[in-house]
């Protein structure tokens, strides 16, 4: 694969890489696992989360993005640079053409930070384009047409709304509330609710099975096992969906007031085309049980899920990589119309 184009989507919860002509080749969590006291990056993704579960405590495992923006300039280059080293992308004298598909409200430092780090892990150069866009190519939307298309992308740290026409996006709004904030929610009800303490991961567990925005009649009852406030012992509690939604209320009536205030915002001859085409939900969060069912009935649009809502942004990059620039210089393809 040495020499291939490249487009990553470096998300807070999972990063993808598609490869030109081979399509996704990479899919994990943005994790590295780091050892002590060095804080060497012994592992990243799926391999990264067993190495911490599983050897001393010497080893821990960490996110070196948080809702969307580095945190950590270092642990992200040696992260894309091992991503970069799995797929077999990494070579001295090959190095690959990279997109990477970034959040719109990224501040031109943000921006430069994310480049410097993929072309340190070994780009040869690089390329940014906003999530919205590739989400709106991703959902094989007509944006090159004057019609208006919606895009709403759920993200693990951050939501992103926009308003796509002849190219290029018209409206766009961004929140920093997505998956994580939802797990969040959940565990701080159970610690004041039932007096339990889980993990991030039995968080979202939870959230997958009894989660949901929208009244559902098969939804059952789910015993969770977590450790005892006040004795430190295992305690299994009973919670039901009725319970999980409510405590989800909160992060879901924020993604639905921002998404009608965008389409509020819009044009009203690309927010008349919406009425017609329905907007599109995308990204990890859009799989919330009922999401599209509420987001159709606060918004008064039909809602559409993609058909593959975790990958639909890199897919569309990927799309885009006929475009990528053969020079050095860093350029940006969501500030300017695509051909």
């Amino acid at each position: 694969m040495k020499g291939r184009d490249l487009a990553i989507d470096l998300g807070t919860s999972n990063t993808l890489v598609y490869a030109h002509g081979h399509g996704i080749v990479y899919d994990e969590p943005t994790v590295v696992a780091l050892g002590s006291p060095k804080g060497d990056v012994l592992a990243v993704g799926r391999a990264a989360w067993e190495l911490a579960g599983k050897t001393p405590a010497d080893v821990v495992a960490a996110r070196p993005l948080q809702r969307g923006v580095i945190t950590d300039f270092d642990l992200t280059h040696q992260m894309v640079r091992l991503i970069l080293r799995s797929i077999g992308a990494a070579g001295r004298w090959n190095k690959p053409r990279i997109l990477v598909c970034v959040p719109s409200f990224l501040t031109p430092v943000e921006r430069r930070a994310v480049q410097e780090a993929v072309t340190v892990a070994g780009g040869r150069s690089v390329a940014l384009v906003d999530e919205p866009l590739a989400a709106a190519i991703g959902a094989g939307l007509p944006i090159q047409e004057p019609i208006g298309n919606m895009v709403v992308d759920v993200g693990g740290g951050t939501t992103e709304i926009a308003m796509v026409a002849m190219g290029g996006v018209v409206v766009t709004k961004a929140i920093k509330v997505g998956g994580f904030d939802m797990d969040d929610a959940i565990q701080e009800h159970l610690r004041g609710r039932h007096g339990i303490a889980i993990g991030d991961r039995a968080a979202e567990r939870i959230k997958l099975h009894l989660g949901s925005a929208y009244p559902a009649a098969d939804a059952r009852a789910l015993e969770v096992t977590g450790r005892e406030l006040s004795s430190g012992m295992p305690k299994p509690v009973t919670v039901s969906p009725e319970e999980i939604r409510e405590v989800l209320s909160e992060p879901i009536r924020i993604i639905v007031e921002t998404t009608r205030d965008c389409l509020a915002e819009s044009p009203p001859e690309l927010s008349h085309d919406v009425l017609d085409t329905g907007l599109f939900l995308t990204g990890g969060g859009a799989m919330l049980r009922g999401l599209d069912m509420r987001m159709a009935q606060e918004c008064e649009v039909p809602v559409h899920l993609t058909e593959q809502p975790l990958s639909t942004v890199v897919v569309g990059a990927g799309r885009l990589l006929d475009y990528l620039p053969d020079y050095g210089q860093a350029q940006v393809l969501s500030h300017r119309r695509l051909p």
